[in-house]
């Protein structure tokens, strides 16, 4: 029973072909692992630009306090460090990964 309401449901994703199969794309094991570091590296990336927008909040409503301005420049130099980390991992990977 549930085959048949299966096979009715791939069946109307695949009306656009014509051909009545499901068309499911192949991907390798590259591509898969590309992805999913691509995401990875996204989401690290959005985490730094947010640490460095906070780190610039802080900066500027720090009104001279020492210790807050210390605290803002080290969020924004480690977030800068982190993104450079980041950019420079994602090359390295797309590099393996091209080569392989």
């Amino acid at each position: 029973m549930i085959n048949y309401y299966l096979l009715q449901f791939a069946q109307t994703i695949s009306i656009g072909t014509g051909k009545g199969d499901v068309d499911i794309p192949a991907l390798t094991s590259e591509q898969v692992l590309q992805n999913g570091l691509s995401i990875v590296y996204f989401i690290v990336g959005i985490i730094a630009i947010v640490v460095i927008i906070i780190g610039g909040i802080t900066y500027a409503t720090s009104a001279g306090n020492p210790s807050s301005v210390t605290k803002a420049k080290n969020m924004i130099l480690y977030a800068v460090v982190g993104l450079v980390v980041v950019i420079t991992a994602y090359a390295i990977t797309n590099f393996v990964i091209g080569r392989f």
